[in-house]
Order: C-alpha cells, then structure tokens, then sequence
C-alpha cells in the first residue's frame, strides 16, 4: 500500500507538470496559426496508447510509457522523426512556414508554463500557510551535528552565527545552497570562543550519501516517548507512551542527540533503558535494529518557531523568490557535476527517489511544494542545450535568427538523432543510479 501512495503521488504531479507543459507548447503554436496534431500525456511508444480521440483536428490520447509526453506540431523536426511531411513545399499552417520568433516563442511556451506554474504554487502556499521557521539567535542549547556536521568539526552545543560573514537570521538557512553546496566558511561561536569552520565543496556527495538530516539539527531536550510502535523492540521491552528515558547503558541523557549517539552506536545489541514511570525509576532492556532504532516517537523539545504571516500580494515576490532560488540551486548543482566537483551519481535521482520524497502518505501541502520544486527543475532541464529538448530548439532558432536563413533539414534530422541518444542514455544512467541507491542499498 505504501508503495502505491508513493507511486500515486509521482504519477499524479507528474501528469499535472507534463500536461501543463505541453499546453504551453499547443497554446503558443495555436495562437500563431500553426496546426497541433497530437497532444499526449505519456508517450505511445510503438503506437499503443491507453486511450485516444480526436477534437478539431487534433488528436488527444495517454500513451502507456510514463517517460513524459508531447505535442506533434506539424511541419516540425521532432522526437518522433516523421520527416515525410517536410517533402513537399511549406504550408501556412506548418511550424516551418513561421518567422524564426513565432517559432522560439513556441518553443519556449513549456519552460514558461513550468516557472509560472512555479511560481504561483510557491505564491499560494506562503499566502495560506506563512513561512514557519526556527530563529536562530532563540536556540537555547544550539545545534546538534550529525555524522557531516561532525565530520567538518561541528560540535554538539555550537551556536553557528555567520555564514561567509552574514548574519544568520533563520536556522534555516543553514540548510540553504549557499552552505550546502560547500565552500562556505561557518563563524561559530564554542563556549563563548569563535571558531571558523570551512564547509567543504564535495559536501554534497556526503548529503547524498547520508541524507540532510546528518549535517545539523537544532538541539532539543529529550521529551517523553510518544508513541511506541507495534510489535518493535521497544514494545516486547515494555516501553511505554509516557515513559521518560534518563538513561541508556547507565548514562545520563537529557539531550535528544545523547540518547540517539548511544542507541546507534549498539545497532544489532541490546541496551539498558532507565525511565521514569509515575516518578518511579525502571530498568528495562530492548534490542536496538540495524537502522539504530527501538521504535519509539520521542520529540525533541526547546526548538522555537515562529511563524511570519503574508498578505495575498505580499507573498507573491516571497513565493517567486523561493522558486527562483530553487531554480538557481538547481542550475548551480549541474554545474558543480559538468566541472566534476561533484558525481553525477550522487548528484541525480530519478523516479524512485522523487516518489520516495513524497512518503507514503497524502499531505497536500508536501505534495505541492515538490510539485513546485520538479516544475522549477523541469524548467531548467528543458532548457538545456541538448538537440530534441525545448533548448536545443531555442539555440537552432537563435543562430538562424543571427545568420538569416534556416539550418539545413539534414542537420536537423540528424541533430535530432544525437539529441535521442543522448536522452536515451541520461535516462538509462539515471533509472540505474536510482535503483542501485534505493533498490540494492
């Protein structure tokens, strides 16, 4: 069942994004006079399809390949490489018969429709909900670093203050590019002592490997166990909602990071628990998994948050900075793998890793914000310089524009091939990267 909520969830933002995204391509054409004879949801490879049917002219359907879809703009060189139309002379109606700009614009009406729609999901979710976040300069026991965070020098207890100098408002915005997209320089302050601690630039590969989560978190106090899951460890132990856990292996623990360091360092052990029930002590002993846990929700408490409320206009440049932003990430992790700072392995995840980010259950809220984000994303992919992306047909158009006169049919058939294989191929790394991270590991 889990499973299915995932795979639901990436099929239905999927389907939101490409069908908005060809829209932008049928509209534009349209509006310039030029016939659209498909519009496709998913691709009907070899011409099975799950359903089809025809209005004015134009033929709708949803193949059954989830690999994205397409518009079929007629008298155009495109993925499907039906060149059989090109043989006879230009007609109005054709894509090739239009100025050089009418044609860019139609090029472009996809990647447009993906920041719009960006945009205005990141406007709507800041105008309902606000943005809720954790003042930094309010932490009262400051962070706690995980296996990164240690790694670069990060201590328990450590108030980071600046990063490259500026003042940290919001914590945040210790999780944002310009930390962890690395060489960064950290001003902590260590028992009244300032330290500099330099973030370094393959930090990346190890959020990666480890997840976000392993590089800071604000430090809490350990609360009671709220909830203990059915038939784990800590249920056959007699762990109880409500229990308070002081000890482990004898040792005082009052922060939640203390009591999670020695839980995971005796995976696949067993350890002493020492709770309050009732204001009494009581000892009692569970066997911790491999993943380092009992299973039991404890909440870390003494992490303020704020909330900061938006008016309708007033959220809309706060939500179009957020989609900018990411954008932005977006296009500057490509560029750290096309320099080679960072592995291509680590840098991409495919359907697998976008449908395990949605988790198995339904929050709209988590579901629109990543819809905003892989709308963003699928803007700057499009954008790319490759033959059969919306770029690639945007850089052609531009050189024609600049030389006056079209590029040869030839060239662009075969631009056309160089481009399929290409895609083939980034398809093919990405689906096996993602099986191999989330699959075989």
């Amino acid at each position: 069942m889990d499973g299915l909520i995932m795979t639901g969830q990436l099929l239905l933002g999927l389907s939101i994004l490409i069908i908005l995204h060809e829209a932008g391509h049928f509209f534009a054409a349209r509006a310039f006079g030029i016939r659209v004879e498909k519009f496709y949801l998913f691709f009907d490879a070899w011409g099975f399809k799950l359903f089809s049917f025809n209005y004015k002219g134009c033929e709708y359907g949803m193949g059954w390949l989830p690999l994205g879809g397409y518009v079929k703009i007629a008298g155009m060189i495109d993925e499907s490489m039906d060149t059989d139309q090109l043989a006879g002379p230009p007609q109005p109606w054709e894509f090739r018969s239009k100025p050089a700009w009418q044609r860019l614009i139609v090029m472009l009406g996809g990647v447009t429709v993906n920041i719009v729609l960006g945009i205005f999901i990141f406007w709507m979710l800041t105008f309902k909900f606000g943005e809720s976040f954790t003042p930094n300069d309010k932490l009262p026991y400051g962070i706690s670093p995980g296996i990164i965070g240690k790694d670069i020098g990060l201590q328990a207890g450590d108030r980071i203050t600046a990063v490259n100098g500026k003042k940290i408002v919001r914590f945040e915005e210790l999780s944002s590019s310009k930390v962890l997209f690395g060489n960064a320089e950290l001003t902590v302050n260590r028992g009244g002592e300032t330290k500099i601690i330099d973030v370094p630039g393959d930090i990346i590969e190890e959020l990666s490997d480890h997840g976000i989560g392993q590089f800071i978190e604000p430090r809490g106090i350990l609360g009671s166990v709220r909830e203990v899951s059915p038939e784990s460890n800590a249920e056959k132990a007699g762990i109880k909602a409500g229990d308070s856990i002081v000890a482990v292996n004898n040792t005082p623990v009052r922060f939640f990071d203390e009591y999670q360091s020695i839980v995971q360092q005796h995976r696949s052990k067993s350890v002493k628990f020492t709770i309050l029930r009732d204001g009494k002590p009581v000892d009692v002993t569970s066997k911790v998994s491999t993943e380092g846990t009992v299973g039991v929700l404890i909440p870390r408490l003494g992490i303020p948050r704020e909330n900061q409320q938006y008016g309708f206009f007033e959220s809309l440049p706060v939500g179009a900075s957020k989609a900018w932003g990411s954008f932005m990430d977006n296009a500057k992790g490509l560029g750290k793998v096309v320099t080679g700072e960072v592995k291509a392995n680590k840098a991409f995840t495919g359907p697998i890793g976008i449908a395990t980010m949605f988790g198995n259950t339904v929050d709209w809220v988590k579901f629109w914000s990543l819809v905003g984000l892989l709308s963003m994303a699928l803007a700057l992919m499009n954008l790319l310089p490759i033959p059969a992306l919306d770029g690639g047909h945007s850089v052609f158009l531009i050189i024609e524009m600049i030389k006056g006169s079209p590029l040869s049919d030839k060239f662009m058939e075969r631009a056309q091939m160089v481009g399929f294989v290409i895609l083939i191929t980034l398809m093919v790394f990405v689906f096996g990267n993602d099986i191999i991270k989330h699959v075989i590991n």
